[in-house]
């Protein structure tokens, strides 16, 4: 008899033989183990938690958590990880006292919940993968692991033994008196427990993120770097790259339906190429047009589609992805799959291209440039753009924001590990780099306005293409980032920021203002950098 048939018999789905005893817990409730999509959307209903939309996908609600909630993020330090861990604002510490008393108490309330068990995995290689386990108490957030991560067989899930296990208990609400901790949210991560506790907050993309942050923390060990990109592979085999936060266009630009889709977020670049982390795609869905992101759009219409904080109208329950009534962070969640052109084993070989994307808000940064290695160097530890409107909480107005390696909330070691891991990558492959603004053209936000998807598709399918490889370029007058002179198909007048000013004079005041902020961000790595990467900034 296997652990899993001595505890509470599931009511359907495929046990594990590794039973929840091996984590501490003691279910006096029904377990439900690795429930199909369709049980899951039962179970939701019957809990009174998520809608059917029409066209069948699962619609739920996240507030008061609409996006990420980096304030309330910790991990744990220990022995093993004081040394390893990049202390701060972005991994501030969490004593094994307060760890323990938190641990205790979300184990002690699971214990009284009926419980959603999901096993997965994150790393499409073997070599560099981990299995994940997932308990929570939310059938649609044991949905969202189904898609996200990669869906073993049912055969894999009968032996499948968690490398890390995420105890997820979106309805407890953390004591800072007790546990430590700034507010009633806690994403505690613990490397050596392999554990991450997820409590006060329904926002789904929080489980992804943690387990995006353990393998930030791994596989740069096993000599793989961790990227927070999408990646995608033309006919000829050529891979691309596309590093950016959210809003930048990652998943948009990626989704090209003339270039497979390798995956949309997160991704491992090892001795063999690019692999993806996730089985699934997270996309903003604000504003989604079946015209604008045709292959998005038709996801969003199945089911199995998660609609995270997506309003529906009252009568016939059709999608109206232009209201944002409760935030302009609305998401979807499905499997890559449902992307017609994805790659299915999310795998390709060393990248051709790497594109930068920002949204600048200043309207400064021309939409498409060539950089130097050194050039690369510098905007990767920047990490610039604007942070749009809901993507965390408490932000309504597009600011500017520098986050190292486009990913710094989810980076456990000092940025420059991640920084010298992608110079030697780019050495050895000889991969272009291209800077590409999504943000604001004809002035800053509020006065100018957002450059025209259909141009940087333009762009970057040239770019992709090599089309721009013998296209000469000049030297931008502030970032001296190479600028094409022409690109078939996208007014030349575009190219070029301050020639879609109508003030020139309020251009250059803007240009200074942007420069300053990217010197005085630059500091905190200028010591650790060579003379060449420092002068690759602005002039």
């Amino acid at each position: 008899m296997t652990t899993a048939t001595l505890e509470r018999l599931p009511a359907a789905g495929t046990v594990g033989s590794h039973g929840l005893g091996h984590h501490g817990l003691e279910p006096t409730k029904d377990v439900h183990w690795n429930l199909s999509p369709a049980r899951l959307y039962e179970a939701s209903f019957r809990k009174g938690d998520g809608r059917l939309a029409h066209m069948g996908a699962l619609s739920t609600t996240t507030p008061p958590h609409t996006g990420r909630s980096p304030n309330d993020k910790y991990t744990v330090k220990d022995a093993a990880t004081e040394s390893e861990v990049h202390w701060g604002d972005v991994n501030v510490p969490l004593d094994q006292t307060h760890w323990e008393r938190l641990r205790v108490d979300v184990v002690a309330y699971l214990n009284q919940q009926e419980l959603f068990v999901r096993d997965a995995r994150a790393g499409a290689d073997a070599d560099h993968g981990i299995a994940v386990r997932l308990v929570s108490q939310s059938p649609w957030h044991s949905l969202f692991a189904y898609n996200m991560f990669l869906r073993p067989s049912v055969e894999e899930l009968e032996s499948i033994v968690p490398d890390w296990t995420i105890l997820h208990a979106p309805h407890f609400l953390a004591d800072p008196d007790r546990h430590g901790t700034r507010s009633s949210t806690a994403v505690a991560v613990n490397f050596t427990a392999k554990e991450v506790l997820i409590c006060g907050t329904r926002y789904a993309g929080e489980i992804k993120k943690s387990i995006f942050s353990v393998l930030n923390h791994r596989l740069p060990s096993e000599g793989v770097l961790p990227m927070h990109c999408s990646a995608n592979v033309g006919d000829d085999g050529d891979v691309a790259l596309f590093f950016g936060l959210s809003g930048t266009g990652k998943t948009t630009l990626s989704a090209d339906a003339s270039r497979g889709l390798i995956g949309d977020d997160e991704h491992g670049w090892s001795e063999d190429g690019v692999f993806n982390f996730e089985g699934g795609c997270y996309a903003k869905t604000i504003r989604l047009s079946s015209t604008g992101e045709p292959e998005i759009y038709q996801a969003t219409q199945r089911f199995g589609t998660i609609l995270e904080n997506v309003i529906l109208e009252e009568g016939s329950r059709e999608i109206d992805f232009d209201n944002a009534t409760i935030t302009q962070n609305t998401r979807a969640s499905y499997p890559i799959d449902y992307i017609p052109n994805a790659v299915p084993d999310g795998r390709g070989g060393q990248p051709d291209n790497v594109v930068f994307l920002t949204a600048d808000a200043f309207g400064v940064l021309p939409p498409i440039s060539r950089l130097t290695p050194s050039q690369a160097m510098y905007h990767f530890l920047s990490g610039y753009t604007a942070k749009v409107a809901g993507t965390e909480r408490g932000v309504t107005e597009p600011r500017a924001t520098f986050s190292a390696c486009f990913g710094a909330p989810f980076l456990p070691r000092h940025p420059g590990v991640y920084a010298e891991m992608l110079g030697d990558k780019l050495r050895d492959t000889g991969a272009r780099v291209w800077l590409v603004n999504t943000g604001w053209t004809g002035g800053p936000h509020g006065t100018g306005h957002r450059i025209d998807l259909a141009h940087t598709r333009t762009m970057v399918k040239a770019a992709l293409g090599g089309h721009l490889d013998e296209v000469a370029t000049e030297s931008d007058p502030v970032f001296g980032v190479g600028v094409p002179t022409s690109v078939p198909g996208v007014p030349d007048d575009v190219l070029k920021p301050r020639n879609t000013w109508a003030d020139k004079a309020a251009y250059d005041a803007q240009a200074e203002k942007l420069t300053e902020m990217f010197r005085k961000n630059f500091q905190k790595f200028a010591a650790e950098v060579s003379d060449e990467i420092r002068e690759a900034g602005p002039r």
